[in-house]
């Protein structure tokens, strides 16, 4: 049974949600305000976390920008405001999907599923290997030269995402869809800051790569330095 945390200051939705959820097979823990669980997600940490942005002592986009500092759980942003701006930012600030209110309790566990699902299939798997670099998708870690790497959410998913396919060229709208799953152009940028995260912690840079080769006009790719 998924675990899910609610965060989700009125009252009414937040026993309707908690009772329609639970109805609908997951465990959830409800809490009125950001920092309750942002507390809480350290303490004991959720399958996923539904966020509303209205909150009472903190914006809940400050909330998940915390929550991506100290934990990868997939969040699912649930809230009124449907401005494109807010949703493109709010996905680019780590939100694995967006929901506007009103919405119905249908709608809401389908998606709550298939973030669990593009997670899930991955705990079958064996670890990958590209050259001194290990992912393991099952406990979402990795190695760089036998020494853990700490990476965040995304950082991880478009790790693993260009590691699974080494050598292939992958193009950025390809990793907007599938990643951050965004099947709409003009967010190149969120790939660009990403990358430059990642290539950081890589120890290269886009002047001396090692790992992350961009091929320019075309997309992105991952390779064995040593091959």
């Amino acid at each position: 049974m998924p675990n899910l945390m609610l965060i989700e200051d009125e009252l009414d939705i937040r026993l309707a949600l908690t009772r329609a959820l639970t109805e609908r097979g997951h465990g959830v823990h409800a809490l009125a305000t950001g920092m309750a669980g942002l507390r809480d997600v350290v303490a004991n940490p959720p399958d996923l976390v539904l966020l509303d942005l209205g909150l009472p002592d903190m914006d809940g986009t400050d909330v998940l920008r915390m929550l991506r500092a100290v934990s990868t759980v997939p969040v699912i942003v649930i809230t009124a405001r449907d401005d494109e701006a807010d949703i493109v930012g709010i996905l680019e600030a780590g939100a694995d999907d967006y929901v506007v209110k009103p919405f119905g309790p249908d709608q809401l566990n389908a998606r709550i599923r298939a973030v669990l699902r593009r997670g899930g299939p991955s705990g079958q798997e064996e670890p990958v290997v590209v050259g001194r670099l290990r992912i393991d998708p099952r406990r979402r870690l990795t190695w760089l030269d036998g020494e853990p790497l700490p990476l965040s959410r995304k950082e991880f998913d478009l790790l693993l995402y260009l590691a699974r396919r080494p050598e292939e060229v992958v193009p950025k709208s390809t990793l907007l869809a599938e990643v951050w799953n965004q099947p709409y152009g003009g967010a190149d940028k969120t790939v660009d800051v990403h990358l430059s995260w990642l290539r950081r912690k890589l120890g290269e840079s886009a002047a001396h790569p090692r790992y992350l080769y961009n091929v320019r006009g075309v997309g992105l790719k991952l390779v064995d330095p040593e091959a």
